[in-house]
């Protein structure tokens, strides 16, 4: 559809369609616009054009499991990015983002990663073109803009989002939409892991493809679990508030990395690759040699693991039952280990900035004693918590921590589906 035909659409409302997605149709149609008018700058108005959605991801439960074959439970926010493309007969993929350079990809070169440089966005389209191939997959060239609301060091996977976006773009302009949101994710990971230098779970990918609320067993991550479960957080009374202390995420790459290695080094003290499957009981019986062999913490990350691992079976069992009282105690329970044993609530590279703790101090006196449950989001160390609060008590809580970490850090959020192509 031509630019100008897909404006006009928008500004009579072709939005409505998509309420469920959106809480304020008239914001998001003048941000789909802006984008249009973006990408006709850069690329051409004269082309036929999509419009892609991917959402940022919740993790509902389930902290630092999914690289240990693990358990969690996860939910797409209505926090997204969204892309204007267009298909090109060059063979070559360009993607400007909002508030970035253009990356430019030549696909005679995506299929070794040696030939892109680590830790940057050209390597995750790299990686993501590079896995369609791998997968036997179609890939061509394309342009687009990006703008996103998943906002980097938010702590709903930014680059996850960005990563499925590339796969959702691929997947309806060269495969008919015909690839799974499940595959889509596991090539995304293999983009994070073997192109961006990463070594990720699957978790943040495949809550952002697959959408709404999904329980994920990862104990074969090569054909995972995935479960929907029907639950409304709206008809329980509850919010989900998530809050950006604003942290600095710089040079803590080795902070995440060190969660799955020394959970993999308890393992492979056992002969295995990774703790699913190993008990407390033998983790326990064996700390005396253990010590001797890796670190405290990392034994604590284990047992942290095993009882992490059998919450989110609980939780799960407790919302597809409506038994929300157990599934708040787990948050409260995972927030507890979070911070004592799996300690990724702040980095010691600078112990003197601990904005989550802080925010956690804040929240449990605010929220204690009243029905609600916080912990840390994510993979922790900077960026946001996590509370369930009462409907009552949102308004005054969200000020309470924008008071704290300045306005708009508070983000109160609705669940939604996984990434899709807009239908006008």
């Amino acid at each position: 559809m031509q630019a100008k035909q897909l404006i006009s659409l928008l500004k009579d409302g072709a939005l409505r369609k998509y309420k469920n997605m959106y809480t304020d149709i008239n914001s998001q149609t003048q941000r789909m616009i802006k984008a249009i008018n973006e990408f006709c700058s850069l690329y051409g108005s004269n082309r036929d054009i999509e419009i892609f959605s991917v959402p940022g991801r919740s993790e509902i439960s389930g902290n630092h499991t999914d690289h240990n074959h693990g358990c969690v439970l996860a939910g797409a926010i209505d926090r997204d990015i969204i892309a204007v493309a267009s298909r090109s007969e060059n063979p070559t993929v360009r993607v400007r983002s909002e508030g970035y350079t253009e990356d430019k990809v030549d696909l005679n070169l995506a299929s070794d990663s040696s030939n892109f440089r680590k830790f940057n966005s050209r390597a995750l389209i790299a990686g993501i073109c590079g896995g369609f191939t791998k997968n036997g997959h179609t890939v061509g060239g394309f342009d687009a803009y990006t703008t996103t609301e998943v906002l980097k060091g938010s702590g709903l996977s930014s680059s996850a989002a960005f990563e499925v976006m590339i796969g959702n773009i691929l997947n309806h302009f060269y495969n008919d939409g015909k690839i799974s949101a499940e595959e889509i994710a596991k090539i995304s990971q293999y983009s994070e892991n073997e192109y961006f230098g990463k070594p990720c779970g699957l978790m943040d990918q495949m809550a952002c493809a697959v959408g709404g609320f999904v329980y994920i067993d990862f104990n074969n991550p090569k054909n995972p679990v995935v479960k929907p479960i029907s639950f409304s957080l709206n008809e329980a009374g509850y919010k989900l508030c998530i809050v950006n202390t604003k942290g600095n995420h710089a040079d803590l790459n080795a902070d995440y990395a060190s969660v799955p290695e020394e959970m993999k080094k308890v393992a492979a003290y056992f002969g295995k690759e990774v703790l699913r499957g190993i008990t407390e009981e033998k983790i326990v019986e064996n700390i005396p040699v253990l010590r001797t062999v890796t670190s405290d913490r990392a034994i604590m990350r284990a047992i942290h693991f095993v009882r992490e691992n059998d919450r989110v079976e609980n939780q799960a069992k407790a919302l597809q039952e409506g038994d929300f009282d157990t599934f708040l105690q787990g948050v409260l329970d995972s927030g507890n280990s979070s911070f004592k044993y799996l300690q990724n609530v702040f980095t010691t590279i600078n112990p003197s900035e601990q904005g989550l703790s802080l925010a956690l101090c804040v929240t449990e006196g605010a929220l204690g004693g009243k029905g609600c449950a916080w912990r840390v989001h994510g993979g922790g160390f900077a960026g946001t918590i996590q509370a369930f609060v009462k409907k009552e008590l949102a308004d005054d809580y969200a000020a309470l921590l924008d008071s704290v970490f300045g306005e708009g850090s508070c983000m109160m959020l609705s669940i939604r589906c996984g990434a899709m192509k807009f239908e006008f």
